[in-house]
């Protein structure tokens, strides 16, 4: 079980959140922390410490002060999203041993009550047994009955067909789609271009992410229909980071840089030194400390 800091306890007692900048996922945290240190991201929530993508794991996020949770999202068999990072479910539930026959697993080949039905926290510790896979609509709402904010990630868009006016009809269902959410609570991102484009032409309000690292040529294409790039920490450089911000997004603000996935301190600090905007990771206690 996660023993929470005391630098975390403090952070929730205080109420620590992040004021995102309208066209950007990342913005100064109110407390703790210095004006402009990178925004921190809970990566599939506090997923260091709970079953990622859970309840669990935006709630104990929440508890360590952190408003910026990001997620997953795919479609079953019958069309609901749901919110899970690998396109099986062999990994993260108990899938194997509740339909043995269905190899390999795959979300796309389950319905939403199969998929209700499974294990998605024994895996990650006893103490997690019976966490489900919440669908999106789920997801949304207990983000924001905690006050929560979302980057939310479409995953494997190819595999989805259609899947960018879905998620935008869910968020809309929810209320997710106000002027409020939009401008302050919301990021979408997708590995694929041809995904974070979709979403911006169908609404052209909500704040975009492109997870890659074009090549700096490349950039203002991107910047067209994008309002951030986000690379992996391993690959992204200080200069990467100028040609970024010397260009504007889709939003006319400066395009940004939210990195990922970073877990330890060392990391942090070097990426911080780089002058990302955002820092997504699954140990969102340990990031803060080393940037704040």
């Amino acid at each position: 079980m996660y023993a929470r800091p005391a630098a975390a306890t403090a952070a929730a007692v205080l109420g620590a959140t992040a004021l995102l900048l309208p066209g950007s996922a990342s913005g100064t945290q109110e407390s703790p922390g210095k004006a402009g240190e990178p925004l921190v991201i809970a990566h599939r929530g506090a997923s260091a410490y709970a079953p990622e993508n859970t309840f669990a794991a935006i709630d104990l996020a929440d508890d360590m002060g952190f408003a910026w949770v990001e997620n997953d999202v795919q479609r079953t068999k019958d069309g609901e999203l749901v919110v899970v990072h690998d396109d099986s479910l062999a990994r993260t539930t108990d899938v194997e041993q509740r339909f043995p026959g269905r190899a390999p697993w795959k979300i796309k080949d389950f319905t939403a009550a199969e998929i209700a039905t499974l294990d998605a926290g024994s895996w990650f510790g006893a103490q997690w047994a019976g966490a489900r896979v919440p669908t999106l609509k789920q997801y949304l709402n207990r983000v924001e009955n905690n006050s929560q904010k979302l980057l939310l990630e479409i995953k494997k868009p190819e595999t989805y067909p259609g899947i960018e006016k879905d998620t935008l009809r869910v968020l809309r269902e929810t209320g997710w789609l106000d002027r409020h959410h939009v401008t302050h609570k919301l990021v979408i991102q997708s590995f694929s271009a041809d995904s974070v484009r979709a979403v911006h032409e169908q609404r052209p309000d909500i704040t975009t992410g492109f997870l890659g690292m074009p090549a700096v040529a490349d950039l203002p294409w991107y910047a067209g229909f994008t309002d951030q790039i986000n690379p992996t920490h391993t690959s992204v450089t200080a200069d990467y980071v100028a040609a970024v911000h010397a260009l504007k997004g889709a939003h006319g603000k400066r395009l940004q840089v939210s990195t990922w996935t970073v877990n330890d301190a060392a990391a942090a600090m070097r990426v911080d030194g780089f002058g990302v905007d955002g820092i997504i990771t699954n140990n969102p206690d340990v990031v803060r400390d080393a940037v704040d």
